[in-house]
């Protein structure tokens, strides 16, 4: 391996930074300050969700942002703290903190070490195959189920009051009640609406300015103008504080209490970091290594817990912002780190300022650009297995919850697998005049059978759920021939695969022909099923006079050596 693969496979920021082009510079650096504006209050607000100091959410974003800009495989996937994660944090480590916040943070940062050491040894086992199973139907699912999941939860921060739902029809319903009954508050609704305005404008007319940055000071000026820091919901000043280690007076009984957590927290967090990566890196004509990606996501979360931080995942809020502002690599991660750095250090009380309107207003806009109704539309029309595939990913993430949404869909992609395997295209093949070959009789009713021979085809591997099938079908064709059938030919090429319970439906199928009078052969068979059927013990049985390369030279044997041939 060279010196520029390794770099490529452990360090791919490495290998950017060396090929960085000079015109991705202010794309970056104007994606990470609009990022910014998401950054500092979502750290503070999900560390608050887990029952933990803001100042440990910030933590949890400058270092992971700044560890996967080196080690990450995706060019603008943002890491940071989670909705999804956060009471499930909380839920492991409050218990065992008993009230005491300085070991709750320790707990937390130990719970990231786990968590991510988990996911670096996947990656080394190469088991971010498991993103394989997220196609295109659940990642179109998926998506539309976290935008409207995010959009739904940031309607009471936008209009100014706030709900407890417990999951999305109940927030929904609160939400509702709230707006009826009078629960708007009009100073904060007009910034949040106000703001998804400007927003809005700048994108239409293609400004070089961000306008979530505009909308984001634009909020700020107002509120310190007209002394709204009282009146309505702010992000609140930043606490004062760098990256540091914080495990104190941990035991080795605490690990054993958060490895349980530790790996269901690792379970989401790849689950949901598998499907936005590979999104944002199609949607950008790139590919992402799930195993690297595994990796990585591990390797930012051990860093987050060392130095004071949390775990935490990609963000589907965040990771839009910093595309929609055009971030072409981690260079707009980092500049998102280092500014909260600045604001730590030089300006902590700007955010008393910031209302959450606003934030709620970037949150909102950002996640419109997740909704994908146009390829739901168009996938209907051309699969409706895979558009019901879409529809219970979107259904599960958002009535039940993204791991729970993801894993529904994969599950309905398995047993749509086993469904089209279990009764897969059969046909019989029969001659078209001036057409060379044999083709499917369903496509040219008019082809001409053979008499006495049958030529079928059977468009699967052969195994314990269609063995069955296969054998009634022969014997349904055989059946309804026009004359004795003394041979059949299995075009076998689409067979890939055989397992015991379909072999011994095949020996029965030849027993049954055999017992008739009718020679059972096979054309096209690839080699490795072959292989299989010497292996189970039939290489007797089927010899090597039963197989023929192709099925013309399978119909000119029946037709050389078939008796009483008309």
């Amino acid at each position: 391996m060279t010196r520029e693969s390794v770099m490529r496979q452990w360090l791919p920021g490495v290998e950017i930074a060396r090929n960085y082009e000079r015109s991705w510079f202010r794309k970056d650096i104007t994606a990470g300050i609009a990022l910014t504006a998401l950054l500092i209050p979502a750290g503070m607000g999900y560390a608050q969700a887990a029952g933990l100091p803001p100042e440990t959410g910030l933590y949890a974003t400058i270092v992971p942002l700044l560890v996967y800009a080196l080690v990450g495989p995706s060019k603008i996937l943002v890491l940071g703290p989670d909705s999804s994660l956060a009471p499930i944090i909380g839920a492991a480590v409050l218990p065992l903190a008993a009230g005491d916040s300085a070991r709750a943070v320790a707990l937390a940062g130990l719970l990231a070490i786990l968590m991510g050491s988990i996911l670096v040894l996947g990656g080394l086992l190469k088991l971010g195959f498991v993103t394989d199973l997220l196609s295109k139907p659940i990642r179109l699912g998926y998506l539309n189920g976290i935008a409207l999941v995010v959009i739904i939860s940031q309607i009471p921060k936008l209009l100014g009051f706030s709900v407890d739902g417990v999951n999305l029809i109940d927030e929904i319903g609160q939400t509702v009640t709230a707006v009826f009954g009078g629960e708007i508050d009009a100073q904060a609704a007009s910034i949040g609406l106000g703001g998804i305005a400007v927003i809005v404008a700048f994108r239409m007319f293609h400004s070089r300015i961000p306008g979530v940055l505009v909308a984001v000071i634009g909020s700020i000026v107002v509120a310190y103008v007209f002394g709204l820091a009282d009146d309505i919901p702010m992000a609140g000043a930043l606490p004062y504080g760098l990256p540091a280690p914080a495990l104190g007076g941990l035991q080795w009984s605490d690990v054993g209490e958060l490895i349980g957590p530790a790996a269901g927290i690792a379970l989401v967090a790849f689950a949901d970091t598998g499907v936005l990566s590979r999104t944002f890196a199609a949607r950008r004509g790139e590919s992402v290594d799930g195993s690297h990606e595994m990796r990585a996501i591990g390797t930012a979360n051990v860093a987050s817990g060392l130095l004071g931080g949390f775990p935490m995942s990609a963000s589907s809020s965040r990771t839009p912002v910093a595309e929609q502002n055009g971030a072409r690599t981690q260079l707009a991660g980092v500049v998102g780190a280092v500014l909260i750095v600045v604001f730590i250090l030089v300006a902590p009380r700007v955010t008393a300022y910031l209302p959450s309107a606003a934030l709620a207003a970037v949150v909102i806009v950002a996640a419109t650009s997740l909704v994908d109704i146009r390829s739901l539309v168009d996938m209907w029309s051309m699969s409706r297995i895979e558009t019901w595939l879409a529809i219970a990913a979107f259904l599960g993430v958002a009535l039940v919850g993204v791991l729970e949404g993801i894993l529904v869909a994969i599950a309905l992609s398995f047993v749509s697998v086993v469904v089209h395997a279990w009764r897969p295209y059969r046909t019989e093949l029969v001659a078209v005049p001036e057409v060379a070959g044999y083709h499917d009789i369903k496509r040219y009713p008019a082809g001409a059978r053979i008499p006495g021979l049958v030529i079928v085809r059977f468009d699967a591997q052969l195994f314990f759920a269609n063995g069955a099938i296969f054998d009634d079908y022969v014997r349904r064709v055989v059946g309804r021939a026009p004359d004795p059938v003394r041979w059949v030919i299995i075009a076998a090429e689409p067979i890939t695969g055989l397992d015991t319970t379909a072999m011994d439906e095949l020996v029965e199928l030849d027993q049954y022909l055999s017992g008739n009078g009718i020679r059972l052969v096979f054309a096209e068979m690839k080699d490795p099923v072959k292989d299989r059927l010497r292996r189970l013990g039939l290489g007797e049985r089927f010899s090597p006079g039963r197989f023929y390369p192709t099925v013309e030279t399978a119909v000119e044997a029946f037709e050389r050596l078939s008796p009483n041939r008309p």
